[in-house]
């Protein structure tokens, strides 16, 4: 692969190599041109996996070939967030989101979690030891209530 060929992988370039960040709202998914000023939320790897199956699915409309446009790096992450993600259905990636919202976690724990779908207490402890720090209102039993309501998205889908 020559050097005007290579893609960095922690920045998503579609189309014409512009950056992007997305905006999951409800069903809907709308690609923003990003800027420096913008502050990205973490996601999770099923939301990933929903905004990247909505874009393959519009190269694939517009082009006969649709091979043509999708980049190496574009399809390689598809299969692994794909692979990755604990929920499918659109409606329950929606549902976790909301879910560990309601706990008041930093992003980054929001996505561990919903990523890692831990459960037990003692996991989700070891996975993000920060929703067990000082000044946080997470008790074991507030983190058991939040990994059953996990678990009954997964049951459920």
């Amino acid at each position: 692969m020559s050097g005007e060929e290579e893609e960095n992988a922690a920045e998503l370039k579609i189309g014409d190599g512009n950056s992007f960040k997305c905006l999951i709202v409800g069903m809907s998914i709308e690609f923003l041109r990003f800027d420096q000023k913008s502050k990205a939320k973490c996601l999770m790897n099923c939301e990933v996996a929903l905004i990247l199956e909505h874009k393959y699915e519009q190269l694939q409309q517009t082009s006969d070939d649709p091979m043509n446009q999708v980049s190496q790096v574009f399809e390689k992450s598809l299969q692994y967030v794909k692979r990755f993600s604990r929920y499918k259905n659109p409606d329950a990636v929606r549902q976790v989101r909301e879910i560990l919202s309601r706990y008041q976690l930093a992003e980054f724990e929001l996505c561990v979690l919903g990523n890692l779908c831990p459960e037990t207490v003692e996991e989700a402890i070891a996975m993000v030891p920060s929703i067990k720090s000082k000044g946080r209102a997470h008790d074991d039993e507030a983190i058991e209530k939040m990994l059953n309501d996990l678990s009954l998205i997964k049951k459920f889908e």
